[in-house]
């Protein structure tokens, strides 16, 4: 077995913790693949961009958390070997396990004794006024919100082509399964296991009460459009990076991509485990 290893070096015990992980895989024969940002990390040479990594190991590690996965799938590409999420700190709704548990984790690659949870992305096409068009992928959600002015913004949202609403919030959220635990939950979205078919549409900060999170199946194209004579920009942003203006005149299309996430799942773990863990649910 060959294993990828990715980090967010900025975490404070990066350095330690890819240096025990690289311990234990090769005292159980496993091979190490690292890419550039932890070969950096470890002085070491010898390394791989994110997409050769993916090409060329069976699994990828990756040592961060819930932010740093969601890099990692943007960087990985098309890759549709299993990630591992490898917390730096405490269990998040992405990571497999911590840093405390690589032992456990080795174990389990050697014995095969773990499996996949198959996420949905969202693709995302933004088509500017000059006809313009820049696409992306999320694996939480795509965000439309106000500027740098901190005033409400104006949106017409559609499903399919049919008019959902005019919405006058501070923006709107459009998010996977996976991102209901992130963005659309602060918003006052709802919680949703990953298995559901479905979107989720969550306007952020609305100006009436009775605008909604509605849930909507993933074979939904969304359409968001700015409303208004503002001159001023909008902000588009897919999983809290990748930060665009928008301007009246512009339009973002939203639907289910063709490319899936393979998050991997450890032996009694689950989605709602870590709901009970993260939320701190004691039934």
């Amino acid at each position: 077995m060959k294993v990828g290893i990715m980090v967010n070096e900025r975490k404070p015990d990066a350095r330690a913790a890819v240096g025990a992980l690289v311990d234990v895989l090769r005292t159980r024969d496993i091979e190490v693949l690292l890419h550039r940002d932890a070969a950096v990390l470890m002085q070491l040479d010898g390394f791989f961009d994110a997409e050769e990594l993916g090409r060329q190991a069976d699994v990828i590690a990756v040592l961060g958390g819930d932010g740093t996965m969601l890099a990692a799938m943007e960087k990985l590409g098309t890759c549709d070997k299993p990630v591992a999420g490898i917390n730096i700190g405490t269990l998040g709704f992405l990571t497999s396990c911590t840093d405390g548990e690589l032992e456990l984790f080795a174990d389990a690659l050697v014995r095969g004794d773990f499996g996949t949870s198959e996420r949905v992305l969202l693709h995302a096409e933004i088509t500017h006024p000059d006809g313009c068009t820049a696409e992306y992928s999320a694996l939480n959600e795509i965000v439309l919100a106000r500027g740098q002015t901190g005033k409400l913004v104006n949106l017409m949202a559609r499903i399919n082509g049919e008019l959902l609403n005019h919405y006058r919030a501070d923006g709107l959220i459009v998010a996977t399964p996976t991102g209901s635990t992130a963005y659309s939950l602060s918003a006052g979205g709802p919680l949703i296991s990953p298995d559901c078919a479905v979107f989720v549409v969550t306007p952020i900060c609305p100006h009436s009460l009775s605008y909604r999170s509605l849930v909507v199946n993933d074979s939904s194209v969304v359409e968001i459009v700015p409303e208004g004579n503002s001159d001023e920009a909008m902000f588009f942003t897919v999983d809290g990076r990748d930060i665009v203006p928008i301007f009246a005149g512009s339009r973002v299309m939203v639907k289910k991509s063709h490319r899936t996430f393979h998050l991997l799942i450890l032996k009694n773990r689950s989605f709602y485990k870590a709901l009970r863990q993260k939320l701190g649910w004691r039934g």
